[in-house]
């Protein structure tokens, strides 16, 4: 009983499924003269500055067609241009590239995707989830919403049937000190994540790397399977075995972004003889061609230089082989089927919210209870609730202090949590944002509320413990009112966070300037400097520490209100620290707080649009 998973038919029952059956859309891939070119960035302050930077072609006129129910294998040396083409025919790719790259005579197009899978080099896959749930999350994701929740999940346990991952599906993927499957089955559980879609086509960038050669034979042999149910399948891979090498139904030779050899595996070494290239003692296939693609000739290789040797070979695949190519590319043959009533998102909007949210906080459940975070903050609090014990109005500059350390400890605690959350997930959200998997403000939205818990409840134990300890203000609408001051606070001060994280992607350079920014916050919140010059007086416009420090302070003092201060009685507008910010402009500084979140969360947003996208 046949299911297609991209087809919107799956009335069958899901315990019959094989992700092995046939495609209902066949894809022929065609590229042909296909060049791309990057800019070599010059550094240093030596070097003359001129209009034009020096280009460099990664990719010089590559020509090939990969038919249903073939593999295409891209061989070559490390740094000829593999994985540069396997990203530009799987539509990752912008930036100078030049040529025509068609699937079914059709250009790469948002619905292409539908029918496309590809998997990269690097396994990257959330490391506290387990193989089920990874499956099952990508199929509530990608799969038609035509489909039930329930369908999804049988269809993802199939899929774990079939790739034999039965034995480890209740495992973590693991990571990094974090020990989970091995990397075999980690790959398997990539191409599960693919296979999923039921893809008409399917790019792999070298599944091999880092395996041993027996389960590297099980990986291929899977991958074979596949393409005989009509899949298209293209893989780059760096030094197959000899058995691997003569399961390839057609073999692409790369050296230097030029193509030395396009055709069928088994004809390669025949290919090469008859152009005077052979090896001089029996040798593995793939072998012999990285030596040839490093400009290595086996009959003469100390004498001949390895440029003329590249050289050779270029011109004579031009001659050979490269013209009778490029007439069959250019052969309009194809068997063009498109649905043009395909949307682009399988799911809706408010679907993709609730998966990503619930999987963010399978992910991440173990930071949000993380014993390290909440005996900082709750060491903290006690130690403040000890200085500060008890203090009260004849004690102003103290209590006026304590007010002033909320402010700044919770203008950089939650700066700090939040500038490495996208930072972290950048090879994540471009892996799924360029598969199509979810739209943007779904990801960004579940994320942000996925996040609140754990950056509420901290700053909401804080205030409880060193509120009362500290002797303020023993009314209930000044501890909520304060307390909403903190949280009005950490929200503005997370969106900075995320807003410096998604702009500069780097952790180092984004936390340096989050300290910069936020001291600068904090020396021009009225409580270290009095009397700022009015040259830079508009850092308190936009310092959050100014404006939560007046919040506070108004929660707990009032106009005319008065302390004593020696012998006499003096009133609270007049002390230094209070004077400054005043008890004036409440509405002021909670509308600039207010404009800071939302403005500092469109930054991190615009800034993430660019993750995932070809450049």
């Amino acid at each position: 009983m046949a299911v297609q998973m991209v087809n919107t038919s799956y009335e069958q029952t899901p315990s019959s499924l094989s992700i092995f059956n046939k495609v209902d859309h066949p894809i022929t891939l065609k590229f042909h003269e296909v060049i791309y070119t990057i800019k070599i960035k010059k550094r240093g302050w030596t070097m003359k500055k001129t209009n034009e930077s020096p280009e460099k072609q990664i990719l010089k006129g590559i020509t090939g067609m990969v038919s249903p129910g073939e593999i295409l294998a891209i061989l070559g040396p490390s740094g000829c241009g593999k994985t540069t083409l396997l990203t530009a025919l799987g539509g990752r790719l912008g930036g100078k590239l030049h040529g025509t790259i068609t699937y079914n005579g059709k250009s790469f197009s948002s619905i292409m995707k539908r029918y496309i899978g590809f998997v990269t080099q690097d396994d990257i896959l959330y490391p506290h989830l387990t193989v089920t749930e990874t499956l099952v999350f990508t199929a509530l994701l990608r799969l038609p919403k035509n489909l039930t929740s329930q369908q999804k999940v049988l269809l993802a346990e199939a899929v774990i049937d079939q790739l034999r991952l039965t034995r480890c599906k209740n495992i973590i993927i693991g990571g990094l000190n974090l020990r989970g499957l091995s990397g075999g089955e980690r790959k398997r559980v990539s191409i599960g994540q693919e296979m999923l879609i039921n893809p008409s086509l399917l790019f792999l960038d070298e599944p091999t790397s880092g395996l041993d050669s027996t389960t590297a034979q099980r990986i291929v042999s899977t991958l074979w399977e596949l393409s005989r149910g009509g899949r298209t399948l293209v893989m780059t891979i760096h030094q197959p075995s000899s058995r691997l090498f003569y399961m390839f139904d057609k073999v692409l030779l790369l050296s230097e972004g030029n193509s030395l050899y396009f055709g069928k595996g088994s004809e390669a070494m025949s290919y090469f003889e008859s152009i005077g290239y052979s090896p001089s003692v029996a040798m593995n296939p793939s072998d012999f061609l990285l030596d040839l693609a490093n400009g290595i000739a086996s009959n003469d290789s100390s004498r001949v230089d390895q440029n003329v040797v590249k050289q050779k070979l270029v011109l004579a695949y031009k001659s050979n082989l490269g013209n009778n190519m490029n007439v069959e590319v250019l052969e309009d043959n194809d068997n063009v089927r498109e649905n043009r009533k395909a949307k682009r998102w399988s799911t809706t909007w408010w679907q993709q919210v609730k998966v990503l949210l619930r999987r963010g906080v399978k992910e991440r459940r173990h930071e949000f209870f993380s014993t390290l975070k909440i005996g900082q903050v709750l060491a903290v609090s006690l130690l403040c609730g000890l200085l500060w014990w008890q203090s009260d109005t004849s004690h102003l500059h103290d209590q006026s202090g304590l007010l002033f350390f909320y402010s700044g400890f919770w203008g950089f605690y939650p700066l700090f949590q939040a500038i490495f959350t996208f930072p972290q997930e950048r090879r994540m959200l471009s892996k799924e944002r360029s598969s199509g998997m979810y739209r943007l403000s779904s990801y960004f939205v579940s994320r942000t509320i996925g996040d609140l818990p754990m950056e509420l409840v901290l700053p909401m134990m804080f205030c409880v413990i060193t509120y009362w300890m500290g002797g303020l203000k023993r009314e209930f609408g000044s501890f909520m009112y304060a307390l909403m001051t903190l949280f009005f606070s950490v929200l503005v001060s997370q969106g900075l966070g995320l807003a410096l994280g998604a702009l500069v992607m780097d952790q180092k350079s984004a936390t340096m300037l989050g300290s910069i920014i936020m001291m600068s916050f904090t020396l021009a919140g009225g409580y270290y400097v009095q009397h700022v010059p009015g040259f830079i007086s508009w850092i308190k416009i936009l310092s959050i520490s100014q404006h939560t420090y007046k919040l506070l302070i108004i929660s707990q003092y009032k106009h005319g209100q008065t302390y004593r201060c020696g012998h006499k009685i003096c009133s609270v507008e007049d002390f230094p620290t209070i004077k400054t910010v005043g008890l004036h402009g409440q509405m002021i500084s909670i509308v600039a707080l207010a404009i800071m979140l939302v403005v500092y969360r469109v930054i991190a947003y615009m800034a993430l649009m660019r993750v995932g996208m070809p450049k």
